[in-house]
């Protein structure tokens, strides 16, 4: 049974579509037959982690309810090249008008999976869950957190009104503990249940933020892998924690062996290489 998409996540396909055809696809109106049938496998061209493939059903349902979409292989599956993604049939021109939409999202998706899948592994068998941040394409955030899940990572928060998040820049005045409390406080008041992170840039911020109430994640925020190590060693069972800033492939093992609850790795969204596919189209007799 095909996902449900809400009506902003058609209102995102829909979009992108209008962009790619605008006034019609000239090409298929002069060149391809108005009742031409035809067979089409969607193909991965590298081996990947798949994602966005009910999207890209999707944008193929969106061009002509009338097509025939199987998805052969489910988001968060390994493909190697060669392998077959999605099958279509139906009208011609309705599947090559729909062809470049739907490579896109899933060259894009699957990009994100595939390198959420690499920083997983490569954090190795430590207890720090990988999470992506809000640096996402925009318009595209539902759909690229969906991929970061295929990729074995977690979502932070998805936007500003589902997580306190509360960075240096929002206490810039003085009396900035002070603030800090009041502020959680009402929070605590006004929405019970929300979660409440707050930046920490040295362990002295860190030992403050221990004796503020209703402090539960403590981010840090470009610290040495030694400070973490400490930071942990005095926060262990007050509050977790949250390592940002400057985690690759190459540190992300070190910096998890930390003892960090997390680690945030804004790169899986904002700097993932897309993943090659391609269409491969046969004639279907009528």
């Amino acid at each position: 049974m095909a996902t449900e998409f809400s009506a902003e996540d058609l209102q995102v396909i829909d979009l992108a579509l209008r962009e790619d055809i605008g006034s019609g696809d000239i090409t298929s109106r002069y060149f391809v037959g108005e009742n031409e049938q035809a067979s089409g496998r969607v193909i991965a061209k590298e081996r990947a982690i798949v994602a966005g493939t009910e999207v890209a059903a999707e944008v193929f349902r969106r061009v002509d309810p009338k097509l025939r979409i199987e998805i052969v292989q489910n988001d968060g599956a390994v493909v190697a090249g060669g392998m077959a993604v999605l099958e279509i049939r139906g009208r011609a021109r309705s599947i090559l008008t729909a062809e470049r939409v739907a490579l896109n999202f899933l060259q894009r998706l699957s990009g994100i999976a595939s390198l959420t899948r690499q920083f997983v592994e490569a954090a190795g068998p430590n207890a720090a869950k990988v999470l992506d941040t809000r640096k996402t394409t925009p318009g595209l955030r539902k759909f690229e957190k969906a991929a970061v899940r295929a990729g074995g990572g977690n979502n932070h928060r998805f936007g500003l009104y589902d997580t306190v998040l509360v960075k240096d820049n929002h206490l810039l005045a003085g009396n900035g503990l002070a603030r800090l409390s009041a502020g959680i406080e009402q929070v605590r008041k006004e929405r019970p249940g929300m979660r409440i992170e707050v930046e920490a840039d040295n362990l002295d911020q860190v030992r403050a933020l221990l004796e503020v109430a209703g402090v539960e994640v403590i981010l840090l925020d470009n610290m040495p892998g030694t400070q973490m190590r400490e930071a942990v060693a005095i926060g262990k069972g007050k509050v977790k924690f949250e390592a940002s800033g400057g985690i690759n492939l190459r540190n992300v093992r070190q910096i998890a062996a930390t003892g960090v609850d997390y680690v945030s790795i804004g790169a899986l969204t904002h700097s993932a290489r897309a993943i090659d596919f391609s269409l491969e189209l046969t004639h279907v007799a009528a």
